[in-house]
């Protein structure tokens, strides 16, 4: 059985929204630029409030922005 995992299409939702650059989310939604890299290379979970605060900065729901899968390494 693989580990599970959270991922997310944060790195793509910033490019489909006018190639947003990881500082300016990291400033929409309170953190580091650190955080942002860390969460697009999957390093890192967000606490749900981080994970509602991103997909607000969005305007999409959790589960688009989000997901909950599989690892098959």
């Amino acid at each position: 059985m693989g580990k599970k995992l959270v991922g997310n299409h944060i790195r793509k939702l910033r490019f489909n929204q006018d190639e947003m650059t990881q500082q300016q989310l990291a400033d929409k939604v309170g953190v580091t630029r650190q955080t942002i890299v860390a969460l697009e290379k999957g390093n890192y979970s967000p606490s749900l409030e981080l994970a509602f605060r991103i997909a607000h900065a969005f305007d999409l729901p959790l589960e688009q922005v989000f997901f909950y899968g599989e690892n098959t390494k």
